[in-house]
């Protein structure tokens, strides 16, 4: 029979206390890491967005693997002028001038590239007529950083946007 010591008894301590903070550290691990899986979801930015100067409200969402959204509420729907619902008449393309400003795509070919970015999109701008490239970035689960940009992303505009539904 083997006879226990001092030394034998530390050695199953210290093996203990070895396997306790082992153990510890990979449940830290597995739980910072299911986090981080939470934080980084690619459709995070899916749902009803209202602009920061609050006079429309998009509808993005995911079409095949990119996003898109579409104006789904004006504050203003009806044309002073006409008394009919806003038409897109500053479009460049003047075929389609008659198609109503309410249901229209103007944001397209988001892709999400990670970290809360989704990028490669463009973004309409119907008071104008003009097409920007465009890149969103989630600041928190219900505000959006909408940047707007011609060329590079340093000469453009950043609009903040509201998510409708809290999450």
């Amino acid at each position: 029979m083997k006879k226990i010591t001092l030394k034998s008894m530390q050695n199953i301590k210290f093996a203990g206390l070895y396997l306790m903070i082992t153990l510890l550290s990979s449940v830290i691990l597995s739980f910072s890491t299911s986090i981080k899986l939470r934080d980084d979801n690619q459709d995070a930015i899916i749902g009803v967005w209202k602009s920061g100067e609050g006079n429309a409200m998009v509808r993005i969402y995911k079409n095949g693997d990119k996003y898109q959204g579409k104006v789904v509420w004006l504050k203003e729907p009806i044309d002073n002028e006409t008394g009919k619902p806003k038409l897109d008449k500053n479009h460049p393309d003047e075929s389609v001038r008659s198609r109503p400003v309410l249901g229209l795509v103007n944001i397209w070919g988001f892709i999400y590239k990670g970290d809360k970015v989704w990028d490669e999109g463009n973004i309409y701008d119907p008071k104008n007529g003009n097409t920007y490239s465009c890149t969103i970035k989630l600041e928190s689960a219900n505000t959006l950083e909408v940047r707007g940009f011609i060329g590079v992303s340093l000469i453009g505009r950043t609009d903040t946007w509201t998510r409708q539904v809290s999450k």
